[in-house]
């Protein structure tokens, strides 16, 4: 038998904008003001699906509200083979309406995306996007849960025009920028002008003095190579 046509507590679309309306206050209350940042992938490799260059050209500022209330979540600090490492983690609430409202109907938050969390001042990357984390109160989804990890700068082109995310890995750069009028032109490698002990030049004239192919292959069919 179907459910009562009349009154039914999945299909009130006033009751579903009211809550989505409380939602929001709630996280306006409650939360912190965080810069948002949408990736675009400029060089994507077809065969990995990932973009070794990505770019980050947009940023805007979002209400979200902290879930975590321990401290981070994730592996903490810890001193590896590679040095210390920091594996940070949390996870952020954001209503999918003002979503909607700042990246555009079409667009939800990716992964890949970063987020500047301004309490400690760091870049969060996130990793992956629940978008079921308050299951259909009234038959409708208010929240997405982004879970953030401590983002790994390698190079990413930051040109969002605002100052405390453009400088905010000016020391840790070690290829020059390569970003014109929005597009990604080939990077110039320039390592030893940002990092004076860079030895790169060094180790390849080495690996050119070991690499012969002149001699003869036994294992092809001519003898050669």
């Amino acid at each position: 038998m179907a459910v009562n046509p009349y009154i039914n507590n999945f299909y009130a679309a006033n009751e579903q904008k009211l809550i989505d309306d409380l939602s929001i206050e709630f996280v306006k209350f409650y939360g912190i003001d965080c810069l948002y940042l949408p990736r675009t992938v400029i060089n994507e490799d077809k065969m990995l699906h990932e973009d070794s260059r990505p770019v980050f050209s947009e940023v805007v500022t979002i209400e979200m509200y902290v879930k975590n209330v321990e401290g981070f979540q994730g592996d903490g600090d810890f001193l590896s083979k590679f040095g210390l490492q920091i594996r940070d983690s949390m996870t952020l609430s954001v209503s999918i309406t003002r979503c909607k409202e700042e990246l555009g109907e079409t667009r939800r938050p990716m992964e890949g995306d970063l987020i500047y969390f301004p309490l400690n001042r760091k870049m969060f990357e996130l990793s992956f996007v629940e978008h079921e984390s308050t299951f259909y109160q009234n038959g409708a989804l208010q929240f997405y849960d982004l879970k953030v990890e401590l983002f790994e700068y390698s190079n990413e082109t930051f040109a969002t025009g605002e100052p405390i995310i453009d400088n905010l890995f000016d020391g840790l750069q070690t290829t020059t920028p390569a970003l014109k009028d929005g597009v990604m032109t080939s990077p110039i490698d320039e390592l030893g002008k940002f990092d004076p002990i860079a030895d790169n030049e060094i180790i390849q004239d080495f690996a050119n003095g070991i690499l012969d192919f002149s001699e003869i292959d036994p294992y092809s069919k001519d003898g050669s190579w």
